[in-house]
Parts: structure tokens; sequence; C-alpha cells
């Protein structure tokens, strides 16, 4: 690139135009930057929900379960508890089974051991569940 008075010149040709593949190229530079900005925005957004779901794990705290719940719903990361939802396996995870008298509740979650988690319709984790059985 050259300068003439401080001012940058790019590209240019006799008669005030510009080589014709000059804007293409540093149309083609400035895609691949933000091509780059988004991936890396993207990777450590992963890698943010990971940790975020990690502390969600460990935190004793309703409120603070609340609290990063609400903080995940906010960028579109929802939270599973299918409880009362006929059990799928491609879907839920069996963590065990609960006995149960009434036909109707076989198959059905009994309830959430482990909260699942969903990003924008991608599963991050499945529900772990317990599902009625049949005695």
């Amino acid at each position: 690139m050259a300068t003439t008075a401080g001012a940058a010149v790019t590209g240019s040709v006799p008669g005030g135009g510009t080589e014709p593949g000059a804007a293409a190229s540093e149309a083609g530079v400035n895609s691949t930057i933000a091509d780059e900005l988004l991936d890396q925005a993207l990777a450590e957004r992963r890698a943010l929900v990971q940790l975020c779901l990690y502390a969600l794990d460990r935190a004793r705290s309703s409120g603070i379960v609340e609290r990063i719940e609400e903080g995940l719903a906010g960028i579109g990361v929802t939270a599973l508890r299918p409880d009362g939802e006929r059990f799928d396996p491609a879907r839920h995870e069996a963590g065990g089974t609960l006995p149960t008298d009434d036909a109707s509740l076989a198959g059905v979650v009994a309830e959430t051991e482990v909260v699942g988690f969903v990003d924008r319709g991608r599963t991050l984790r499945a529900p772990v569940v317990t599902v009625y059985t049949t005695r």
C-alpha cells in the first residue's frame, strides 16, 4: 500500500479509478476476518455455556440455579424437565424406574433426576429421568 502525504492510496490507477480486482480482494479479506471473528465468538459462547452447566450442576442454592437457568434461557439455552411426558429414549436417558399400580402411567416420566439442556433445538445434554413401570 502506497501513501501520499499521509493518505492511503489503494490500487489507484491513472484517471482516478481503482484496479478492478482491488475492491473484490478487500471484500474477500474482510469476509475472511468476519468469518474468523464469528467462529471465535461461537467457540467462546460454547465454552461459556459449558461452564454455566458445570456451575449449575454444583450450585447448592436454588436461587443460584434459577438465576443461571434464566441467564442461559436469555441466550437460547433452555432447561429440559420432562416430568409427566411419555418417556422417549431418543430424547431422555433412563436413570431408574418407579413401580406403579396405575397402568396409564407406565412409560411416563415420574421425575427428572438430572436436568437436560437444549440450545436452540440442539441437545446439549439429555435429561436423566425416572420412569414409571407397572408392578
